[in-house]
């Protein structure tokens, strides 16, 4: 995103970020600079993850093609209904009040007939972006799935990079991309620039699993440390991740790094990706090893 922080304030607090959004990100860029010359960054190991940002824009003003199509449909309806209830009238007997319906019937045609040209002119807009994807009151936003079911919001999908020893954000950048599946290696690459080092570590949730992110980090000089995707069980469904699950992920990141000096034990190949697996003799006796079984991996 070109234009600055998500905007997740009043009008005005927007039109800030906005238009100071060059400024706000080299007044981060000089304290990253700070804390490197006081020695706050001096471990190359991030943990990566990115942060749902409800924006300005309201769902009602946002569209997708498929949220486009179902107005429309709901807007037919509703002219045919109405249609149906003048040809009803014209079937009484004449009234003023008959009449009086009988305008706002027309009324209620008319205004969902303007709503119709409306949403065809958007509709055009709409096919013309590349994610077919169109926002009224904020451009960028856009409509992105959270993890309750059903549930989704308008806005920004942020991303951060935060050092594993002091716990200071290193790197963070606004997109618009509803996953984070594509975000590893530039959100990586772009810390370790920041960090001004050769090599890094990083370590992210199962949300940023994509063998090519990985291969391109590994091609880097960055060593990701990632869970992969659960797969459906005998009953077809995904198994859920808990947030004690996330936390305990994050809470053993120097664990998980340290697990790397343990023995090694095998290579197998998964859908042409080589898989080293190692079994750290510590994880048998790990105290929080039953805190979220679920995130356990080899």
């Amino acid at each position: 995103m070109a234009d600055g922080p998500a905007c997740t304030g009043s009008q005005d607090d927007c039109d800030f970020r906005k238009d100071n959004g060059t400024a706000i990100r080299k007044v981060c860029a000089r304290f990253i600079a700070l804390c490197r010359m006081i020695g706050l960054l001096t471990q190359p190991s991030v943990a990566i993850d990115g942060s749902k940002f409800k924006a300005v824009n309201n769902r009602d003003k946002n569209f997708t093609r498929a949220k486009m199509e179902r107005r429309m449909a709901q807007i037919e309806e509703s002219v045919a209904r109405y249609l149906e209830q003048l040809d009803t009238a014209d079937r009484q007997e004449p009234s003023e009040a008959l009449t009086t319906k009988t305008n706002r019937v027309k009324e209620k045609i008319e205004t969902l007939k303007e709503q119709m040209r409306r949403l065809e002119l958007l509709k055009v807009e709409m096919l013309a972006a590349p994610d077919q994807q169109i926002s009224l009151t904020d451009p960028d936003a856009r409509s992105m799935a959270t993890s309750g079911r059903g549930s989704g919001i308008v806005g920004y999908n942020v991303q951060i990079a935060v050092e594993a020893n002091h716990h200071l954000i290193v790197m963070h950048e606004v997109t618009n991309d509803g996953t984070d599946r594509s975000q590893l290696s530039h959100v990586a690459n772009e810390t370790k620039t920041a960090l001004g080092v050769e090599k890094l570590d990083a370590v992210a949730d199962r949300g940023y699993f994509n063998s090519e992110e990985i291969l391109a980090c590994e091609e880097a000089g960055i060593t990701v440390t990632l869970p992969k995707p659960m797969t459906r069980n005998a009953s077809g469904r995904t198994p859920s991740v808990s947030r004690t699950s996330a936390m305990w992920l994050m809470r053993t990141f120097t664990f998980v790094l340290q697990a790397r000096s343990s023995p090694y034990s095998f290579t197998t190949q998964d859908k042409g990706m080589v898989l080293r697996r190692y079994r750290p003799p510590a994880c048998h006796s790990c105290a929080i090893k039953t805190v979220a079984p679920r995130a356990r991996s080899d």
